[in-house]
This record gives C-alpha cells, sequence and structure tokens, in this order.
C-alpha cells in the first residue's frame, strides 16, 4: 500500500479568550490515501475549518503531528524547505471572490504562483494559465477579465485553477460549493472528480452538508466541538451510522430515518463534561455524563460512543450514491 498523501496525528489548536481555553480542535487523527478524497463534517463551531487550515499549513497547531507527502511538515525549515512544503497542499476556499483580488486580471493569478515559485520564463507561464483555464472548462479568452466578470460557479473554477497551477498532490477544499446553487454544485463536484482522476488529486473535502459529501467522499471524519466522533469508510458511515451525531446529520441532509438533534450546540468555551454531545442526545446514560468517550473500532469504522452497539439500527439512506452528480 502506497503511503498517505496526508497523515495527522492528534492535532490540536486552543484558543485563550478572556481567560478562558477554546478548543478549536482537540486531538484529531486521520490519513488520506492518494488519489481519494476524506470528507469532514460537523455543524459550525466544530472545528473543520481550523483543522482545514492547519493541513494547508495556513495554521500552525499547538500540539499533535502532520505529515505531508511522508516529510513532517512540523519541522523548523528554512524558508525554501517551506516554500516546497507549501507547494505539495493548496485550498480551495468558500468565496472564491475573496479569495481572487478584485483589480488583477485572471490570467495574471492564476500566473502568480509560478512567477513566485518557478522559474518559467513569461512564454512557458502563459501556456500554463492557457492549459489550465481549458482544464477547469474555461475559455483563454477569460485570461483577460476580472474577478467580477464572473458567475459564482466560473469564479470556483478559477480557484481551482489557481490551487492547481503549482501541481499540489493535495487540495484541501472548505466549502467548496455552498454558496452555489444546486445545479452549479453539480458541476463544481464532477469537475473536482474529473480533476482527481485525471491528476491523482487527494482532497480534504470540509463541508456541514452530507447531501454533498456522501457524492465525492471516500472515507468520512465526522468532528463535534474539535473531537472525532465517528470515523471511517464513507459507504461504512452512510449506510449504517453508529454515532447518534451521525445519524442526525444524516438525517438532516434527507438520508432518511428522524431527526435526532435537540437543542443547540454548546459554547466551545463550555463543553460538557463526559460525553460533549451527550446534552443533545436522546439515548444518553449515566455514564455519557460521568466518563468521556474515546474512539474505539465498532463495525468496521471508530466511533466515541458508549452505546454504540446497543442504538436502535438505523435505516439505510434512500438512494444510492455514484461518481458523478445529477444535474452536472
Amino acid at each position: 500500500m502506497s503511503e498517505p498523501i496526508a497523515e495527522a496525528h492528534d492535532l490540536k489548536r486552543h484558543y485563550r479568550t478572556g481567560g478562558r481555553v477554546l478548543r478549536a480542535v482537540d486531538g484529531v487523527s486521520f490519513s488520506i490515501a492518494k488519489g481519494t478524497t476524506l470528507a469532514v463534517v460537523g455543524e459550525s463551531g466544530s472545528g473543520k475549518s481550523t483543522l482545514g487550515r492547519m493541513v494547508a499549513l495556513i495554521e500552525k497547531p499547538d500540539a499533535g503531528g502532520l505529515l505531508i507527502g511522508g516529510i513532517d511538515a512540523l519541522a523548523k525549515r528554512n524558508a525554501e524547505e517551506r516554500r516546497l512544503l507549501r507547494r505539495s497542499v493548496q485550498m480551495v476556499f468558500q468565496n472564491p471572490y475573496g479569495s481572487l483580488n478584485p483589480r488583477a486580471r485572471i490570467g495574471a493569478a492564476l500566473a502568480e504562483p509560478l512567477e513566485i515559485n518557478t522559474d518559467l520564463g513569461r512564454a512557458e507561464i502563459a501556456e500554463r494559465v492557457r492549459a489550465m483555464l481549458i482544464r477547469v472548462g474555461l475559455v483563454p479568452e477569460h485570461a483577460r477579465r476580472y474577478p467580477h466578470m464572473f458567475s459564482g460557479g466560473q469564479r470556483q473554477r478559477i480557484a481551482i485553477a489557481r490551487a492547481l497551477m503549482l501541481h499540489p498532490a493535495l487540495i484541501v477544499a472548505d466549502e467548496p460549493v455552498s454558496a452555489l446553487d444546486a445545479s452549479v454544485q453539480a458541476q463544481i463536484l464532477n469537475l473536482l472528480g474529473d480533476l482527481q482522476a485525471e491528476l491523482g488529486l487527494s482532497y480534504l473535502f470540509i463541508s456541514h452538508d452530507l447531501g454533498v459529501v456522501r457524492h465525492v467522499a471516500d472515507a468520512l471524519l465526522v468532528l463535534y466541538l474539535g473531537r472525532s466522533v465517528e470515523a471511517g469508510p464513507a459507504e461504512t458511515i452512510f449506510t449504517a451510522p453508529r454515532h447518534p451525531y451521525t445519524r442526525a446529520l444524516i438525517a438532516a441532509s434527507g438520508g432518511g430515518g428522524p431527526a435526532l438533534l435537540r437543542g443547540e450546540l454548546p459554547s466551545p468555551l463550555d463543553v460538557p463534561e463526559g460525553c460533549a454531545f451527550r446534552t443533545r442526545c436522546p439515548f444518553a446514560v449515566d455514564r455519557c455524563r460521568a466518563e468521556t468517550p474515546l474512539l474505539r473500532p465498532v463495525d468496521g469504522r471508530m466511533v466515541a460512543c458508549h452505546e454504540a452497539e446497543n442504538l436502535p439500527c438505523p435505516l439505510p439512506l434512500a438512494g444510492e450514491g455514484g461518481a458523478r452528480v445529477a444535474g452536472g
């Protein structure tokens, strides 16, 4: 088996605010194989974006380990070594317009990573920009236009093109389709799938929408208040989720079954003792208040739930995921 493109071990990112500690990410581990997609899901405030920024080397963890392409991404390195490491992982954000300079033509935005990180001449850079625009479903003439002249879907194609200019092995995609209409979402998801098949890309795909995730994920990591509560093969989890929180997310996405969530997400500054999910869980028992559940193997995945084996068997999802998305 080939070495994972990315491996995280017990990553932590804590913030101090008003004398209190916000544990945005509190000991998360995972691995991403070459050419596969790990989807990270959870409600707003679960730590998804913070985790993505750490993997993309935008934010430094407080503790834990991170390997990118087998290289220790957190070790002290000189500027050249850091620059080469950053080339191997790029990020696509939720708002493509916010990640593009409104005063720069698209051609200049795509050329910039090559100008900074390579010794290529102007002619070769221009040719690579042209080829990348075609690859993401645009036309070379778009290089002369400004970001405001494009639709939301086109801007996201441009953002994806920019992320690919340095030929990274891993793309961190943070809610890349949540701001788009459903039909445009399908087009972008299909584009990401085509690029993955063509280039052998790996994705860390961050989303709150399991209805989207089931179309793209090979593996699933479910976060709740900074901790992993369920992780494993996507098909296994979607078919029979074992954590009550995962089941609630799937139900909310239209996957079938009753809605299980009750109450509001607790403040990350005041996480309940024991199981953090117990205040919203219809299956909580006394042990959940007294003891924090640890991840353990249950039915082919890892689950942090004391009652995982004792819960009523959930209904399978209605319909089946596929390689392409309807409407794309």
